[in-house]
């Protein structure tokens, strides 16, 4: 999916005061929209509609993870007898529901983006969350917050796998390395790792391990385009 930007003066090029990073590539669940708890709640209503078992390790376990493979771990570990692709089908018809009555900001996430928007910093959203999911909550942000879209059904191989974040990269036309990715799992953080970002690190239900390229903050309340500069 992709929308129109609007573009820098003419003859200047991207980051041409060396003040902000030349892109942003965001994650969605749990760092722009706390949405995992949406999550917990339908496949605790799956597991009872299907006569399965659950647990909060079991979906802790499933954060930021493609959602195909999440459907075959619930598969196995909830013991019910539906195909992964269902699984997905009623998981997802569960949170959009939940999104369309109210999108759960995180916080500082919406004024970021603000900001990033303001000094005509194209973003990225990144997330193996499905077009249908990602629809409401685009709907809520002004016209072209992102530049670029990748979902998890328009990729071969989601997170962990370098994918998605090299995707968003080459549709901005940029190298990875130029781009600031903001994820809040250790999943998400190995794909924009892996694909070369540097990586802003916001834990939100998990615990993320450390890593060369992550740099960490309790949360984007109070960050700016500038304060990202560091990080690319």
């Amino acid at each position: 999916m992709s929308t129109a930007f609007p573009g820098r003066p003419a003859g200047q090029p991207p980051n041409a005061r060396n003040t902000w990073p030349d892109a942003v590539l965001w994650d969605m669940d749990g760092t722009l929209v706390d949405t995992e708890p949406y999550w917990i709640e339908v496949e605790y209503e799956l597991a009872e509609r299907h006569g399965g078992r659950w647990s909060d390790q079991h979906a802790l376990a499933l954060v930021g993870n493609d959602l195909l493979d999440s459907g075959r771990y619930i598969r196995e570990h909830m013991d019910i007898d539906v195909e992964p692709a269902q699984i997905v089908e009623e998981l997802l018809d569960g949170v959009v529901a939940r999104v369309e009555r109210r999108v759960p900001w995180c916080p500082g996430a919406v004024e970021l983006l603000a900001d990033l928007r303001s000094h005509r910093v194209p973003c990225a959203l990144v997330t193996m969350s499905y077009r249908r999911f990602v629809a409401p909550i685009l709907a809520a942000l002004p016209p072209d917050t992102f530049a670029e879209v990748v979902t998890g059904d328009a990729v071969t191989f989601g997170k962990p796998h370098p994918e998605p974040y090299l995707t968003a990269a080459r549709l901005l036309g940029l190298d990875p390395g130029e781009c600031v990715a903001i994820e809040d799992s250790n999943t998400g953080a190995r794909s924009a790792e892996s694909a070369g970002c540097r990586v802003i690190v916001v834990p939100n239900h998990v615990p993320v391990l450390p890593g060369e390229r992550r740099t960490f903050r309790d949360s984007l309340v109070g960050l700016s385009a500038s304060d990202l500069l560091d990080h690319r």
